[in-house]
């Protein structure tokens, strides 16, 4: 299947591609300069308006990639994009109105998403469930049981399509036909990761759900892409209940980004009594300690009211503000 693209998507997918000797450009800085079509005709003059030091970085870059040209880059997404399409996935961009409304509202935000599965307006009003993959028994239970609980109060479940605390919270929303949609690791050509996982990533696009991706198509697991997926769990949803997490876990690392964003961070007693970082954080008021689902549900406001501040914040930038 070809992917169906308009010219300005493959302008900022090519602004993406470049590279000026070994270094790439920032993608968040240029997320956030191209989410007007005047920003990204600005970009792709060489020029970068924001004032920032990641701008200041940039700009000599972009310039100098500008200069050796555009084959190099026009390559790699056509075929970055033919690998998409072979696999059945579309894109969204920051220059889209139905590019995620929470994700526009960070600062580090992807420039591009590839999905496959459908996205929906009801995203708008969900939740990240995540944990670590060495979950005990005990976890894999209470992940499941926050799934089912916010499901009955349609949130949409998100997570990471790892073994573990999202394994569970992904299965347990299907058991009981909610939606959730995963954020990947990987490009979304590549096998899926863990491989184990390959039938509930299925399952989830059998649903109606979605697998997403901020990566190009052809990626493989890398030690830098599972941070980085944290970023867009965080992003895409309102907020992230922990349900188990050591000091080195990304799901504490997600904790982080989540507070960092403006969002809500639950996490659950169990957590709390057990890691001195979970604590650290209910004790610095950038968390907050959930023993009942409701004590989520009750923070979180209508899908319509999200979506409305995510165009909101593009028509910012639309306006240049």
């Amino acid at each position: 299947m070809d992917l169906d693209i308009t010219a300005g998507q493959h302008n900022l997918l090519t602004l993406c591609a470049l590279r000026a000797g070994n270094a790439t450009l920032d993608w968040s800085l240029l997320a956030r300069s191209a989410q007007s079509p005047e920003g990204l005709a600005a970009l792709m003059d060489g020029q970068l308006r924001e004032d920032s030091r990641a701008a200041t970085k940039n700009r000599p870059l972009l310039q100098q990639a500008l200069a050796a040209g555009l084959d190099d880059a026009h390559t790699r997404v056509d075929n970055e994009l033919a690998a998409a399409g072979n696999v059945g996935a579309r894109l969204v961009t920051v220059l889209d109105k139905d590019y995620p409304a929470n994700l526009r509202l960070i600062g580090n935000l992807p420039p591009f998403l590839f999905y496959r599965g459908e996205l929906d307006e009801r995203d708008a009003r969900s939740i990240a469930v995540v944990g670590t993959r060495q979950a005990s028994e005990a976890g894999l239970r209470r992940a499941a049981r926050m799934a089912r609980e916010l499901v009955e109060h349609d949130v949409v479940i998100a997570s990471g399509l790892a073994k573990g605390v999202d394994a569970a919270a992904h299965q347990a929303t299907l058991t009981v036909r909610g939606r959730t949609f995963a954020v990947m690791g990987t490009g979304i050509a590549a096998p899926i990761y863990p491989a184990e996982n390959r039938p509930l990533a299925k399952a989830i696009l059998a649903s109606g759900g979605a697998l997403l991706s901020q990566f190009w198509p052809t990626q493989p697991p890398a030690r830098h892409t599972f941070p980085r997926r944290n970023v867009v769990t965080s992003g895409t949803t309102l907020g992230s209940v922990v349900i188990e997490a050591s000091s080195t876990s990304g799901a504490k690392m997600q904790a982080r980004l989540a507070a960092e964003h403006g969002k809500h961070v639950f996490l659950i007693r169990s957590l709390a009594d057990t890691q001195p970082w979970a604590k650290k954080m209910l004790d610095d008021d950038r968390a907050i300690l959930v023993t009942a689902s409701s004590e989520i549900t009750n923070r979180l406001g209508q899908a319509a009211d999200i979506q409305r501040a995510g165009q909101q914040r593009q028509q910012l930038a639309l306006a240049g503000l």
